[in-house]
């Protein structure tokens, strides 16, 4: 692996400690690590930043959107306790990133973009490398995928207003769903949501973030 993708993996390793008192995050565990490192980020960002493929911020991938910056898809990926038998939904596909890093991590994933160029795009780029456990469509991310739920965990890469509704009924019991929250781009919070055993619902508010927002699709 290149040195670019090590210094890469050394400079999140240093933001998950300095962040630690806010996520009650460590240190990543050894299987989103190896995500990481086996991901080639080259793939996902326009040609002419592929040079700044490894640097520890997001780019933009064009229609206004951004592939996250590496930390911050550790990070999330991290919060919702993976597990490799676990089914995990995620909304916002972007250029598909996140979705590779997780499926590198969990069973099957489950991807809602609700621009097509962007969903269409990533889906093809994700089948090229091998990932066959990537179900992408183009919807409305606030409505889920109620047809594959219920799901061990949710990522959300838009920040939203509120938490949608149809996003926690379809949490399993023992899953976790993490997703930006907070009116306009800034002032969002990180927000992790558990829902225990009983089915009864527990958030809190981790870090500062800023995404862009939610569209209904």
């Amino acid at each position: 692996m290149s040195e670019a993708c090590e210094q890469m993996l050394r400079e999140i390793e240093q933001e998950v400690q300095l962040t630690a008192n806010r996520t009650g995050c460590h240190r990543l565990r050894p299987a989103v690590v190896e995500a990481l490192r086996r991901v080639p980020r080259e793939r996902f960002v326009p040609p002419e930043l592929a040079a700044q493929a490894y640097v520890n911020r997001p780019l933009p991938i064009g229609r206004n959107q951004t592939i996250s910056q590496p930390y911050i898809v550790a990070i999330m990926t991290e919060l919702i306790d993976p597990g490799p038998d676990d089914r995990v939904l995620e909304i916002g596909t972007g250029c598909g990133y996140q979705a590779a890093v997780l499926a590198e991590v969990v069973d099957t994933i489950y991807s809602i973009e609700s621009i097509p160029e962007l969903g269409e795009a990533a889906a093809e780029r994700l089948a090229e490398l091998g990932y066959d456990n990537i179900h992408v469509r183009i919807g409305n991310g606030r409505a889920g995928w109620p047809d594959a739920a219920p799901f061990d965990g949710i990522l959300v890469t838009a920040g939203a207003e509120d938490v949608p509704a149809a996003l926690i009924e379809q949490l399993a019991p023992g899953g976790t769903l993490v997703i930006p929250v907070g009116a306009g781009r800034w002032g969002q919070q990180l927000r992790r949501v558990h829902k225990d055993a009983a089915g009864a619902v527990h958030s809190e508010d981790l870090l500062a973030v800023a995404f862009v927002p939610l569209t209904h699709g």
